[in-house]
Protein backbone atom coordinates (compact mmCIF):
# COMPACT_ATOMS: atom_id res chain seq x y z
CA UNK A 1 0.00 0.00 0.00
CA UNK A 2 3.00 2.31 0.88
CA UNK A 3 4.31 1.71 -2.53
CA UNK A 4 1.54 2.38 -4.15
CA UNK A 5 0.04 5.14 -2.53
CA UNK A 6 4.43 6.81 -2.82
CA UNK A 7 3.65 5.80 -6.60
CA UNK A 8 0.33 7.78 -7.11
CA UNK A 9 1.54 11.14 -5.35
CA UNK A 10 4.77 10.63 -7.41
CA UNK A 11 2.71 10.40 -10.53
CA UNK A 12 0.28 12.94 -9.37
CA UNK A 13 2.92 15.44 -9.48
CA UNK A 14 4.50 15.35 -12.73
CA UNK A 15 1.05 14.54 -14.42
CA UNK A 16 -2.65 15.46 -14.87
CA UNK A 17 -4.95 14.17 -12.64
CA UNK A 18 -6.96 13.38 -15.48
CA UNK A 19 -4.00 11.20 -17.18
CA UNK A 20 -4.75 7.51 -17.44
CA UNK A 21 -1.67 6.36 -15.63
CA UNK A 22 -2.84 8.06 -12.50
CA UNK A 23 -6.35 6.91 -12.85
CA UNK A 24 -5.62 3.70 -12.93
CA UNK A 25 -3.00 3.55 -10.21
CA UNK A 26 -5.50 5.94 -7.96
CA UNK A 27 -7.90 2.86 -8.57
CA UNK A 28 -5.62 0.29 -7.88
CA UNK A 29 -5.06 1.66 -4.51
CA UNK A 30 -8.94 2.17 -3.54
CA UNK A 31 -9.00 -1.43 -4.67
CA UNK A 32 -6.44 -2.63 -2.19
CA UNK A 33 -7.37 -0.08 0.80
CA UNK A 34 -11.00 -1.79 0.23
CA UNK A 35 -9.94 -4.93 0.19
CA UNK A 36 -7.92 -4.11 3.50
CA UNK A 37 -10.89 -2.63 5.36
CA UNK A 38 -12.61 -5.98 4.47
CA UNK A 39 -10.30 -8.10 6.10
CA UNK A 40 -9.98 -6.10 9.25
CA UNK A 41 -13.59 -5.54 9.06
CA UNK A 42 -14.19 -9.71 9.22
CA UNK A 43 -11.45 -10.36 11.29
CA UNK A 44 -13.99 -8.33 13.92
Amino acid sequence: MQNLRKQLNELAKAKLLSDPEVIETSQKLDALLNDFERLIKSKE
